[in-house]
């Protein structure tokens, strides 16, 4: 059974796995329409393409949309960090706006600033083709083990 369970993908390879095309995108990556581009322990860029579809009323990009993208960054840079046994949930996540977007090619590069051995703080710049700031978030994630992280 050891043996077994050693061949098993670990949780912190799915980043990688998706990447390399060895594991399905998460169910929100397809919906949304954005994709891993990058993964190294504790940092993940993802890049994606605004359009119609993803607009709020007032004709730009949803905030909520921009929300999914930095939490998904910053989600999949923690994971990156996971031991065997290990999962997370996100305790907090906040957000700063700092320019309408419309249709545009963005990317936001998640990054783990402090992993604990229970809290960990992670972060996300996205940023539109010319390099400028688009929004900035940051995210206050739980460790899981044992009991907690079963069927997570």
């Amino acid at each position: 059974m050891d043996e077994e369970r050693s061949k098993e993908p670990r949780i912190a390879d799915f980043p990688a796995m998706v990447l390399r095309g060895e594991a399905l995108p998460p169910p929100v990556a397809r919906f949304i329409g954005f994709e891993i581009v990058a993964v190294e322990k504790g940092r993940v860029e993802v890049s994606f393409e605004s359009d119609e579809r993803h607009f709020n009323p007032m004709g730009t990009v949803h905030g909520g949309i921009l929300c999914d993208v930095a939490d998904a960054a910053m989600g999949m840079a923690y994971v990156s960090t996971l031991e065997p046994g290990e999962t997370f949930t996100t305790l907090e996540l906040k957000i700063n706006f700092l320019k309408p977007i419309r249709k545009a090619k963005l990317r936001a590069t998640g990054r783990v600033v402090k992993r604990g051995r229970t809290v960990g703080l992670a972060e996300c710049d996205i940023v539109d083709e010319q390099d400028s700031l688009v929004a900035r978030a940051s995210s206050t994630c739980m460790t899981l083990r044992g009991e907690q992280a079963a069927g997570r």
